[in-house]
């Protein structure tokens, strides 16, 4: 009777085991969807417009190249060392199409761990660093400021029939110290009001 006690006991302790790796993965799924519902609809859509755009063998799967371009394109330009530990935590083993021919693994990042990597790093953006990046497309050539001439170049590329009073006039309202142009720390005033 002992060893079938035991056998059971071992059983039993496996049993929990499993069960308690399956409440953390149901855990860690509804934290995810919980950040996910953080994010704005436009958010949700340009993850995944990411990711379509850039699998470019479109297997639902993305690898270091595809994952580094995704990545770019939603504003996040990381080192070599940092995609490949999101691919190392997060991404999985090649699969090889043919068993039979050599196969040369690559990590491979699944929709659902790009969407949930993206989320947390959209949440985890500082509103202020967004801001000054865009305050950099206004400023040509990094003067610090933007001034008439910019803000007509940058309507002028965005298709906006602006006429000129309506842009001196934007300089006006928001140039605080009078310099006629908007400097970062005004323009992140208009922003975050």
């Amino acid at each position: 009777m002992a060893p079938t006690f035991g056998a059971s006991s071992s059983q039993q302790q496996r049993e929990n085991q499993r069960l308690e790796r399956e409440r953390e993965r149901l855990e860690k799924e509804r934290l995810e969807r919980e950040e996910q519902n953080q994010l704005s609809e436009e958010q949700r859509e340009e993850i995944k417009e990411a990711f379509m755009l850039f699998d470019l063998d479109k297997d639902q799967k993305i690898d270091y190249h595809e994952l580094k371009v995704a990545m770019k394109a939603l504003g996040f330009d990381l080192p070599k060392a940092e995609i490949l530990s999101i691919l190392q935590t997060h991404g999985s083993q090649s699969e090889p199409a043919n068993p039979n021919t050599p196969h040369h693994p690559r990590l491979l990042l699944p929709f659902a761990q790009f969407q949930t990597v993206m989320t947390q790093r959209i949440l985890a953006r500082d509103p202020r660093d967004e801001i000054l990046r865009a305050f950099e497309l206004f400023d040509e050539g990094g003067k610090g400021k933007i001034n008439l001439n910019d803000l007509r170049r940058v309507a002028r590329e965005l298709g906006e029939g602006l006429e000129e009073e309506e842009l001196a006039a934007m300089i006006d309202e928001f140039d605080l110290d009078g310099d006629g142009a908007i400097n970062r720390e005004e323009f992140l005033g208009i922003c975050l009001q």
